[in-house]
């Protein structure tokens, strides 16, 4: 798991991020549902994750991205 801190993406734009996870190939996980829009539009991507906000807690979050690690 990577942050945006640690990718240096704390003031990036939402493109500038899934253009990291595009170079890396990584998933995005979000609660930013503009990712849906880019996915939408035909944005290539190796993965985007949502989730919209307080839907879920912590803790059903954590659980529910390691089942899909797992699998």
């Amino acid at each position: 798991m990577t942050t945006p801190q640690d990718a240096g993406l704390l003031n990036a734009t939402d493109l500038e991020h899934l253009d990291f996870c595009r170079r890396e190939g990584r998933t995005i996980f979000t609660q930013d549902a503009h990712f849906l829009a880019f996915h939408q539009v035909g944005e290539t991507h190796p993965g985007i994750i949502y989730c919209q906000q307080q839907s879920r807690t912590i803790g059903q979050i954590v659980r529910s991205l390691a089942q899909l690690w797992e699998n």
